[in-house]
């Protein structure tokens, strides 16, 4: 069957625009010049341009001079054919929505149906409808909308007034998304102390599950002081460690205090797998749930979804949940495209890779030594996050420091800042030497500075491999030696700088390295700015003869921001280093640039 010109041409056209977007073949020296002021706005021309040329600066403002630009050529490639569908579902909307009322209508039902359908069976989320859309907070919110809508009868008449005589609470993690409970309150129109943060467990548990008996007391303390309890965002994969909320017993207080509960989070992905922990597998008994394909499977620009089942269709409309305006519907197309492309093997292979990469990292991590893991299930964890730590205990490198394999303990407060510091470089370091592993760095309360793998959020669209897992354990077993020998020296160079004379020994607790020096000047102190000036110059002579030394330690002026002033920053250094050799040269160098300063000084 013939396929109608239009949608082959619009197929076409998009192919190429794509080809030419991914071209990462700079023009000659000419075209650079030409869009050489193509950060600053100008004025719309007159005589229309071309496709071509359009794309060309599109292209160029893409591109730029980025230094990361390696790492966007490395994303854009990942794209692939399935990401095409996507894109093209974005072109096919537009187009359709031209078409006459009663055939945009029976297409967008079709569209919406299939999508919902199919993505409910793949989620195990039996008798739900869908609502997608472009914000994954959006959901939440019609949600919220939807609650409110069903416990307050008089709500569509009355407003506002009807929640000030009972004020509803909505109950949120202290581990869920930064500034997400705020969001919600801000968009409603409801006052913060709507908002109630639940602490997480301190004793028992996983410190990033939300604390059940405590919020069973709080909900009981509202529900006596005449408020509304209304709906409960439970996580499944919280963003920073990716644990799972104890989800069944959530799930019994909220029908105990007839409240809707509402979940998120990556580990929702796993949902489509043979094997699903019961932990997850109870999302499934939740009112709503909210799903992030576009990451999981690569797809980019597709819409978040929000699954959920709720009997009354008129307060679903009331919400926003539904639409009697069949453009609204086509917000599904490409999604609908996608998953055909993909089809069910297709969709369940993507999550099980990542699945099978975080797996193999874990595993591999367990035999390391001075590296801890905070995972909530050993055997399967889609998020794995990890930390370097050497107990002070084992400082001696014969000891092993494995022998706790959970990241909980207490730090004392400075050397908490040192580990901070450690373990922001180490991941700085993985995410810089394999860049297709897509691991970041998070900040945990509890646990501090961390490394995260997340494969569910990253592998699809960087097209991570099990060769790249095994790439970044090897650059992690390369660093530990050098993280656990700085560890063990930055005590003895504190000491051996202090009892230098000539040298000043400054405390950066942040930063990743052997430590922090100064050369301190020594003026006749006639002048506070000359003086200030000849420390300055004295250091950064310093500095560079240094860095001239033949030596493998990076000397540097530190970090861009925050860092002190006419300082040399002394990075990383490995274990056969001899401490007292190199404080002695930075000393005897300081001091010869310091004499030969006096001399210049003398002859002029």
């Amino acid at each position: 069957k013939m396929v109608d010109p239009t949608l082959a041409e619009m197929g076409k056209n998009l192919n190429e625009a794509m080809k030419m977007l991914e071209d990462n073949q700079r023009k000659v020296e000419e075209e650079n010049e030409k869009y050489a002021r193509k950060d600053i706005p100008g004025p719309l021309q007159g005589s229309g341009q071309d496709m071509v040329s359009i794309l060309q600066l599109v292209q160029n403002l893409m591109h730029g001079e980025d230094e990361e630009e390696t790492s966007q050529a490395y994303r854009l490639q990942n794209v692939g054919e399935q990401g095409h569908m996507a894109l093209l579902g974005h072109s096919l909307a537009a187009y359709i929505s031209v078409l006459d009322r009663e055939r945009l209508r029976k297409l967008t039902t079709r569209i919406l149906s299939d999508t919902t359908l199919w993505l409910c069976r793949l989620f195990r989320y039996e008798n739900g409808s869908a609502y997608y859309h472009e914000d994954d907070r959006e959901g939440l919110l019609k949600i919220c909308r939807l609650v409110i809508h069903t416990r307050y009868e008089d709500y569509t008449i009355e407003g506002f007034n009807v929640l000030y005589t009972k004020q509803p609470v909505i109950y949120i993690s202290s581990a869920a998304r930064t500034g997400l409970g705020q969001a919600l309150c801000n968009q409603l129109g409801l006052p913060l102390s709507c908002m109630c943060r639940v602490p997480c467990n301190t004793m028992f548990g996983s410190q990033h599950q939300m604390d059940v008996a405590l919020l069973d007391r709080v909900i009981k303390d509202d529900v006596e002081s005449g408020k509304m309890p209304l709906l409960l965002v439970a996580n499944a994969g919280t963003p920073g460690a990716g644990h799972t909320d104890k989800l069944g017993r959530l799930k019994e207080l909220c029908e105990q205090y007839n409240m809707w509960l509402h979940v998120e989070g990556v580990n929702l992905a796993t949902l489509a797998l043979g094997y699903v922990s019961s932990s997850v597998l109870a999302a499934t008994k939740c009112d709503s749930m909210t799903l992030t394909l576009g990451s999981w499977l690569g797809l980019p620009a597709v819409p978040a979804v929000t699954l959920y089942r709720h009997e009354d269709p008129s307060l679903s409309l009331a919400a926003g949940l539904t639409s009697s305006q069949p453009v609204e519907k086509l917000r599904a197309l490409p999604l609908w495209l996608s998953l055909q492309y993909l089809g069910h093997d297709g969709i369940v292979e993507r999550i099980k890779h990542a699945s099978q990469l975080s797996q193999r990292l874990l595993e591999n991590l367990k035999n390391l030594d001075f590296i801890k893991t905070s995972v909530e299930d050993e055997l399967s964890s889609p998020v794995v996050v990890f930390k370097f730590f050497q107990e002070y205990s084992n400082r001696d490198q014969t000891s092993h420091a494995a022998q706790a394999s959970t990241i909980q303990h207490p730090i004392i407060s400075n050397e908490r800042h040192v580990y901070d510091a450690f373990n922001q470089w180490v991941g700085e370091q993985l995410a810089q030497l394999v860049p297709a592993s897509g691991v970041d760095v998070v900040e945990l309360e509890d646990e501090g500075t961390c490394v995260r793998f997340s494969p569910l959020m990253t592998s699809a669209v960087l097209g991570t491999e099990i060769q790249d897992v095994d790439q970044l354990v090897d650059c992690l077993k390369m660093k530990i030696p050098v993280l656990t020998s700085t560890l063990q020296l930055r005590e003895e160079f504190e000491q051996e700088v202090r009892r230098t004379v000539g040298l000043l020994y400054i405390e950066d607790l942040s930063w990743p390295g052997l430590g922090v020096v100064r050369y301190n000047y020594h003026g006749d102190g006639k002048d506070g700015d000359k003086q200030e000036k000849e420390l300055e110059k004295i250091n950064t002579e310093l500095l560079k003869k240094l860095n001239e030394l033949e030596s493998d330690l990076t000397f540097s002026l530190g970090p861009e921001f925050g860092g002190q002033k006419n300082c040399v920053y002394i990075g990383m250094v490995t274990e056969d280093l001899d401490v007292a050799e190199l404080v002695e040269t930075i000393a005897a160098t300081g001091r010869e640039i310091e004499e030969n300063s006096r001399v210049r000084i003398n002859m002029s």
